[in-house]
């Protein structure tokens, strides 16, 4: 890979949210997944990503997501467990065409009974695109 197309990967992994230093934890990991985006992603933050075993919160997790891995809101809210609040979810699953395509306004309702906001979405690569979903703001204490 050129010198020009890693700095460009790194550039939409921070136009995706992700920052020096976060701790990013990844779910829904195969071997379709984009390892360029994957590694953008561990230069814009400097850090490794983290597993599903990973047992302290997370700044930031990526979920990759295929229609057949289940329900889009159970998986949403188990990955709003791993967060820090104030946290973000990127959510990465197949564009149109591809294997385990999921329809936008699917996306759109699994995050809003999550209780998500979608903030973003972003073409990641060949086969994949980006829904950067946010958690409400804190501001409700949690006990």
């Amino acid at each position: 890979m050129s010198a020009t197309a890693d700095h460009a990967e790194t550039n939409l992994a921070v136009r995706l949210g992700f920052q020096p230093d976060q701790v990013v934890q990844e779910l829904g990991y195969d071997e379709d997944v984009d390892l360029e985006l994957r590694e953008a992603i561990e230069a814009a933050t400097g850090t490794e990503l983290v597993d599903e075993d990973y047992d302290d919160v997370a700044d930031a997790v990526v979920l990759w997501f295929r229609d057949e891995d289940g329900d889009l809101t159970d998986a949403l809210v188990d990955a709003i467990g791993f967060l820090e609040e104030e946290g973000q979810i990127v959510l990465l699953t197949p564009k149109t065409g591809r294997d385990g395509y999921i329809e936008p306004s699917d996306i759109s309702d699994a995050a809003r009974t999550a209780g998500l906001s979608q903030t973003k979405s972003v073409s990641v690569g060949k086969d994949w695109n980006g829904s950067r979903l946010s958690t409400p703001k804190a501001g409700s204490s949690k006990r």
